[in-house]
């Protein structure tokens, strides 16, 4: 029941609830700790790490296993009023379903009568978005790297059927533990969907990072993703979206018409790179494995292809 007396149709059944999903390696020792349902005095809450529209964000430390992680904490009553039950039940649904280095890892969930509860892998460095702020902008070599990294997380998407959507250096977590080369992580897919039909038609995501299909209403797939990460790249480079405008009105027009300039310090490679997949046809967009291969990327890149990979593990065992 919420604080008006309606039931809330967030989870199904009553009561305080667990729910483990994802048997990613890095909470084993915290699931192994389990033989009961999990409730908040099973875990340290230490400082807040973030806050949201309809909660907090929390370190905490499960107090059996000592595993730090992420809490993440919902008001119900607040997700209600928004009308947003659906949008975190379809997020928790297809974040359990993926597992992959550079996603943010969603451990389970449990819930009460007024709050769900997330437990989320903990990302020491924050958003993306919160170093963007304070660089105002990234070199080459930063910027092709966490492209690199995106670029790898977004097939493994794509071949579980789930587009993003909502690609913005706000959903871009930061992993520099210490003696780690660094890894990006991508989190929040509220606005994700997983789609057996390929096709959509709905409006969602960021204003300055939607595609000209999405904001058009034409039907879309997951190639609305390779926009954005062209979208991303520029706003790394330059320190803002490059169809930023003083209104929405006039941000519809400049993505409809692909109004965008770069500034003079901006390389010859780095626009090849981000005008490829700038492109009103989605069906010329490059593709990830191109996206990959673009010289401007593989000369920048801290972090090799899966191609490049492939033929260093070629050369090793020649």
């Amino acid at each position: 029941m919420n604080a008006r007396g309606c039931t809330l149709h967030i989870w199904p059944g009553g009561g305080t609830q667990w729910h483990s999903v994802g048997a990613s390696s890095g909470c084993s020792s915290l699931q192994s700790t389990r033989s009961r349902q999990w409730t908040l005095e099973d875990f340290d809450i230490g400082r807040p790490l973030g806050k949201g529209k309809f909660g907090n964000v929390y370190l905490a430390r499960e107090k059996q296993s000592k595993f730090i992680l992420a809490l993440k904490v919902l008001f119900q009553a607040q997700l209600e009023k928004a009308g947003v039950e659906h949008q975190l039940r379809r997020e928790v649904e297809i974040q359990s379903h993926l597992q992959h280095p550079n996603i943010l890892g969603l451990y389970g969930y449990f819930h009460d009568a007024t709050r769900v509860y997330q437990l989320l892998e903990y990302v020491p460095l924050g958003t993306v978005y919160r170093e963007l702020q304070k660089l105002s902008k990234f070199d080459e070599q930063g910027t092709a790297t966490c492209i690199t990294e995106f670029a790898n997380a977004l097939p493994y998407c794509h071949s579980k059927r789930v587009i993003h959507r909502d690609i913005k250096p706000e959903n871009l977590f930061q992993n520099l533990l210490l003696g780690s080369t660094g890894e990006l992580k991508i989190a929040d897919f509220g606005w994700s969907v997983h789609t057996p039909s390929s096709w959509r038609t709905s409006l969602c995501g960021t204003l300055d990072y939607l595609p000209p299909e999405m904001i058009e209403g034409w039907v879309h797939d997951e190639k609305v993703d390779l926009w954005s990460l062209g979208v991303l790249c520029y706003e790394f480079l330059v320190g803002n979206p490059c169809f930023e405008a003083h209104t929405h009105q006039e941000t519809y027009k400049r993505i409809s018409w692909v109004e965008y300039t770069f500034p003079d310090f901006v390389t010859e490679g780095a626009q090849d790179f981000i005008s490829r997949l700038l492109k009103y046809n989605p069906s010329q967009r490059r593709t990830l494995s191109e996206v990959l291969e673009h010289p401007w990327i593989i000369t920048n890149s801290t972090k090799p292809s899966p191609c490049q990979k492939s033929q260093t593990a070629a050369k090793k065992s020649s």
